[in-house]
């Protein structure tokens, strides 16, 4: 037992202490955002149940759903209203940078005076252009004289973007675009659906929310794999370290000569040196006699006296 904990000792140093630390790190981050991930799945799934259980219902009168300086409900975005009223064209506020599909384009709000005397911000739709300041006079005209609308509730956009300069922004704002044009206006803002009377020349319709869940759910067990991960690299470098001790100073591993196919490499040139030889003929070298003086190459022949 004591020599099994004498070898874990190493990790007790501070160079394994702190590696120990960035790796618990490590994997509290990837398990928050794990979690990030799979909250704003949630945050998705109910977003899409209210809006599949708004679209089944009876559209409603705006005032009942909106009014000046209260919030919209969370329950009430996506949710069918319906005004009558006049649009105010001169007042026209151009959304800008609203590219589809590759093209540029703006969003056409158009302020409704409504029966009762509260503006209402529609969303009209796209109109591709290449100017993002584009005027309301080169815009296709809404309906003249009394309108019906049917849209769905929009919350407000936030930060810098919704700011207003000269009727042109970039995310839609109740509050800043009422200051801009000088008129109290529902909070929230409708993107239009249908209209009556219809226009002479349309623009595209507005885009609806995808109902899909998203990538949320295999970005969060991504990155709750790459916080297991981080926990198995430590063990095995500690395994690896207990096994063979430091990397740096490990003794080096002795290279055979000729590589690891040494042998196999000796034995096939040997065999090609035999391969190379020539073939032998058989022969044998004919013996010398140096009797008399005479020397003779030829194998003797026996006389029929049997003498030489």
């Amino acid at each position: 037992m004591r020599s099994w904990l004498s070898s874990w000792r190493f990790l007790l140093s501070r160079r394994w202490l702190l590696f120990f630390l960035a790796v618990i790190i490590v994997g509290w981050a990837t398990w928050w955002l794990g979690e990030w991930q799979f909250g704003r799945l949630e945050d998705r799934k109910e977003r899409n149940a209210v809006v599949r259980a708004n679209e089944s219902r009876t559209p409603a009168d705006v005032g009942e759903v909106l009014s000046p300086g209260r919030a919209v409900r969370e329950d009430d975005e996506w949710r069918l209203v319906t005004a009558t009223g006049e649009y105010d064209r001169d007042d026209t506020v151009v959304v800008r940078y609203r590219t589809r599909n590759g093209y540029p384009g703006v969003e056409v709000v158009v302020p409704l005076v409504t029966t009762s005397g509260t503006t209402l911000l529609v969303d009209r739709g796209w109109f591709g252009t290449d100017d993002p300041r584009i005027g309301a006079d080169e815009l296709p005209a809404p309906p003249a004289g009394e309108v019906t609308v049917t849209g769905w509730v929009r919350a407000d956009g936030t930060g810098g973007s919704t700011d207003v300069d000269d009727h042109s922004t970039r995310a839609i704002a109740s509050g800043p675009i009422g200051e801009a044009i000088g008129r109290e206006v529902y909070t929230g803002f409708v993107a239009l659906k249908s209209e009556s009377p219809k226009p002479a020349e349309e623009l595209a319709p507005v885009e609806l929310p995808e109902l899909d869940e998203g990538p949320h759910f295999f970005y969060g067990l991504q990155w709750w794999f790459f916080g297991v991960l981080a926990l198995g690299g430590f063990a095995y470098l500690a395994w690896d370290e207990r096994r063979l001790g430091p990397r740096g100073e490990r003794p080096a591993r002795p290279r055979r000569s000729g590589g690891p196919f040494s042998r196999q490499s000796s034995r096939q040139s040997s065999r090609q040196s035999a391969r190379s030889r020539p073939p032998s003929t058989g022969s044998i070298a004919p013996e010398r006699y140096d009797a008399a003086g005479e020397s003779t190459n030829a194998a003797t022949r026996p006389n029929s006296s049997g003498r030489p």
